[in-house]
């Protein structure tokens, strides 16, 4: 991957460790002037810091959550690398964070030597869709083809069937990434990424660019391209009464772009990242999205630790196209 883009991603790194680090210490001066305790399940002030590619799946859950509290919690998220999430934890910056593994058990021992007690829990499992420009006349892609594209063994559009398009460009959206290391570990082998390869700076940075760019492929959370059209134009009054209804379906995708098919090497058959794929296994490019806390029982990291792994919070992951730990899909589309 283009080499300019580590380093912004490594400076990024940095700022954002600093930020957390500035903010923790507000957070502790603001409470420390208060008089009595202000900071509860529901009220107060907390960080977190989240994987980038979770910002979309994040940003509604902190929206309904302090909705819920009246404006009394206060949520500040922070959208950063997975290593940076794990060290803002471990460096006791942060009491939470979203990456897509659990922790090890050497960054747990750690955390219990500094007398925190870590929790964990896989929230969602989540799909890497590849989107394409709409004009693109590609539908299908198998892993083979997505690995030989990712490594520069397949450099045009034209090696995968007849069409006029030309070079192709992978977009993802930033080096440090899960998504980056996703498609590294489990689909390259360890195989470098080729010249072909480039990182943005975020996950709209990806969308925008497919929607410009005829010969890009977007590797890109799923969250970021569904399109749920019955909560899109709604105020937040009614998207809130909205997740109290037991219909929780996603339609389907974002039509600016074109969600491409995926196929394993062995299988026929191919499958778009809809729910009840990715809940059977057979829409091959999956992860699992975990919450982690160090807060304690009745602090404000606890309960919105325990509001996304509740019933609500677990039917906001659902409205957004993922996969929830816990409500089991129900589908009305599919192709």
């Amino acid at each position: 991957m283009n080499s300019t883009s580590y380093t912004i991603s490594y400076v990024n790194h940095k700022i954002i460790l600093l930020t957390i680090a500035l903010s923790a210490l507000i957070i502790s001066g603001l409470t420390a002037c208060q008089k009595t305790p202000t900071n509860t399940s529901t009220s107060g002030l907390a960080t977190i810091v989240c994987d980038a590619s979770f910002e979309n799946i994040m940003n509604q859950e902190i929206d309904v959550f302090e909705y819920t509290t009246k404006g009394k919690a206060n949520i500040i998220p922070y959208y950063a690398s997975e290593k940076a999430c794990v060290d803002s934890l471990l460096d006791l910056k942060t009491k939470t964070i979203v990456i897509s593994r659990d922790l090890t058990q050497k960054e747990k021992d750690y955390l219990e030597s500094q007398k925190k007690h870590p929790r964990s829990n896989m929230i969602a499992v989540d799909a890497i869709a590849l989107i394409v420009n709409n004009d693109n006349p590609i539908e299908i892609l198998s892993i083979s083809e997505i690995r030989d594209i990712l490594t520069g063994k397949i450099t045009k559009w034209s090696d995968i069937e007849p069409t006029k398009l030309g070079d192709i460009q992978v977009v993802f959206d930033d080096e440090g990434s899960s998504t980056v290391k996703y498609m590294r570990d489990s689909i390259m082998k360890g195989e470098p990424f080729g010249q072909n390869v480039f990182a943005q700076q975020s996950s709209r940075e990806v969308f925008d660019q497919v929607q410009m760019r005829k010969g890009a492929i977007g590797i890109i959370g799923v969250s970021w391209i569904s399109a749920d059209m019955r909560t899109r134009d709604m105020s937040r009054d009614e998207r809130i009464k909205s997740l109290q209804e037991q219909d929780t379906t996603v339609a389907d995708f974002d039509p600016a772009v074109k969600v491409l098919k995926v196929r394993r090497d062995d299988q026929l058959r191919a499958y778009k990242p809809y729910q009840a794929y990715i809940y059977d296994g057979t829409y091959p490019l999956f992860r699992s999205m975990y919450m982690i806390t160090t807060g304690v029982n009745g602090s404000l990291s606890h309960g919105f630790y325990s509001f996304v792994t509740g019933t609500i919070g677990q039917k906001i992951i659902q409205r957004t196209g993922i996969l929830p730990a816990r409500v089991q899909p129900r589908m009305v589309y599919l192709e």
